[in-house]
């Protein structure tokens, strides 16, 4: 039995998580014809400015299922192979041996065993995935360096390697995505932005979303509060800041209503072909940035609950900001949240996050949204 949407435990389930210590959060659900937007919290604690569920946000790592659809429309048209080596389109920035053995698919799906570079931009994230010897003193010095992505995927690809190419399971690493942005501008001839843009935005039909060039956030949002794991208290806001730290593979800005809408017709085999579309949701073993184990396809991974439908995604962060957006293999049932603050957790005497009220708050929000 399918649950329609029900307004009032949508609402209380997105108010819960501002009584939880979020800031501010917006939420698009969807069901069939039936549509549910909401807003809880504000988007300036300073001011008391509101949040609405109209705001365009910084969505991350979600924009790597529009990187992903990218390059299968290349694939489509013959100018990229999707098992074929990267050597064989980037032979400066992967060269050698490792550039015959990672694949394009491998680095669609983290599989590449290449290392991230974001520790080694960010000297105060060094130590990463050690929490309890990073700091957040470069997130302020890189506020407005504008980063040469050849240079960081350079960092990534000498960085030690982290696994073989095509083992199991494969580490998310944003230097695969980096390395898709080039790929892309290679075969095409244009900017990864421009074709992203021309492609797959406005094949959407999506009017508020884009890939930022500049450092601001243009329209209504709210500002995003980063606490990095309580080190920054009281959390500050950066959501002014220069997104060449991951360049088109990770700068969206986009609405709960786009990004519905995006996931809805990729499903429905709108902005790549059916086939696809199935190689997108091949998934294999990956184990996320937080060190979770996890099923992750080619930009798009599975979300499932014992007993539930299977929807399909992406969540992505920035600095200060979130969001996840899920749809329904069906397309039929979707959500969609934004969240204006970022690693709340503090974290315990073994440098590990502690739980928060906001986490258990946000979970059942997600319960909500897809299962009613």
């Amino acid at each position: 039995m399918r649950n329609p949407l029900d307004p009032a435990k949508l609402k209380a389930a997105l108010e819960n998580v501002h009584h939880a210590g979020m800031p501010g959060l917006f939420a698009e659900v969807r069901d069939g014809d039936q549509i549910w937007r909401g807003a809880a919290g504000v988007a300036d604690v300073s001011t008391g400015r509101p949040v609405t569920a109209d705001m365009r946000h910084r969505v991350g790592s979600i924009t790597k299922t529009f990187t992903a659809a990218a390059v299968l429309q290349q694939v489509e048209s013959g100018r990229i192979g999707l098992d074929a080596p990267v050597g064989r389109y980037l032979p400066k920035l992967v060269p050698g041996e490792r550039g015959d053995a990672i694949t394009v698919r491998m680095l669609l799906n983290h599989t590449s065993g290449l290392a991230e570079y974001l520790p080694y931009a960010y000297p105060s994230l060094k130590a990463l995935p050690d929490l309890a010897n990073t700091g957040p003193q470069s997130l302020d010095d890189h506020r407005f360096t504008r980063f040469d992505p050849v240079e960081l995927i350079g960092l990534g690809v000498a960085a030690p390697a982290v696994g073989t190419p095509g083992g199991a399971p494969g580490l998310y690493s944003n230097t695969n995505y980096l390395l898709l942005v080039e790929l892309l501008e290679q075969v095409t001839g244009t900017s990864a932005g421009r074709y992203i843009t021309e492609n797959v935005i406005e094949r959407a039909g999506l009017r508020d979303t884009e890939i930022p060039t500049g450092p601001q956030v243009n329209g209504p949002h709210s500002l995003l509060y980063e606490a990095w794991f309580g080190m920054i208290d009281p959390p500050r806001d950066y959501s002014v800041f220069d997104m060449s730290w991951t360049g088109p593979s990770a700068s969206l800005i986009s609405t709960v209503a786009d990004l519905n809408r995006f996931y809805r017709m990729l499903l429905a085999g709108e902005i790549v072909s059916p086939s696809s579309l199935a190689q997108m949701r091949r998934t294999v073993r990956v184990v996320s940035q937080e060190g979770k184990t996890m099923d992750y396809g080619l930009g798009l991974y599975p979300v499932q609950e014992p007993g539930q439908d299977t929807f399909w995604g992406h969540g992505g962060t920035v600095w200060g900001g979130g969001a996840l957006a899920m749809t329904r293999a069906d397309g039929m049932r979707q959500m969609a949240v934004a969240v204006n603050a970022q690693r709340w957790n503090r974290l315990d005497s073994s440098g590990r996050p502690q739980p928060h009220p906001i986490d258990g708050a946000l979970e059942a929000l997600h319960r909500v949204a897809m299962y009613g």
